[in-house]
């Protein structure tokens, strides 16, 4: 509340002991203890009084109806709350997820995707697992994906080609 560190206290207490003297210095803290009672005492009653007067006002009564009215939970926003980190989580290049029963009743059948046209040296992409009908935003999505994939794989196949020519053309030499 003060701020006062020990420095502060000890100086303080070597100016009372010069001031007041060694005699009477017992009896002015035991003084000064009694009044910082008697004032927490008036503070706790003050309090108590004010509890007192709001409880018969009823303010606490309003005080909890109002919590109750604006709770998230009665507005119904923690369904809301529950929805927007489900959306945050969501990934749209993710299949979407199969219930249970259908997981086990058919096992995902494994597509091969195939490599751009000429790219007779590229390795096949690995094998992706069958997916469930999505959104048409979903497959938008999906297709531009697709479509990056293909220039990439054609870009990729053009520098191969392009290195494995002077490769080449260096061991005709030899």
């Amino acid at each position: 509340m003060f701020d006062i560190g020990w420095s502060e206290l000890i100086i303080i207490g070597v100016v009372a002991l010069i001031v007041i003297g060694p005699r009477d210095l017992p009896d002015m803290f035991r003084t000064l203890g009694r009044f910082t009672a008697r004032l927490r005492g008036m503070a706790r009653d003050f309090q108590r009084a004010m509890e007192a007067a709001a409880d018969e006002s009823g303010v606490k009564d309003v005080a909890k109806d109002l919590k109750s009215v604006t709770s998230s939970r009665n507005l119904g926003l923690d369904a809301v709350k529950d929805a927007a980190t489900r959306f945050e989580k969501w990934d749209p290049l993710k299949p979407a997820a199969k219930p249970a029963a259908a997981r086990s009743a058919a096992p995902a059948a494994a597509t091969v995707e195939p490599g751009p046209a000429g790219d007779a040296a590229a390795e096949p992409p690995a094998p992706r697992a069958a997916v469930a009908p999505n959104g048409p935003a979903t497959e938008a999505v999906r297709a531009q994906a697709a479509e990056r994939r293909a220039i990439l794989d054609d870009a990729a196949a053009r520098l191969r080609a392009a290195q494995a020519g002077p490769a080449a053309a260096a061991r005709d030499d030899a």
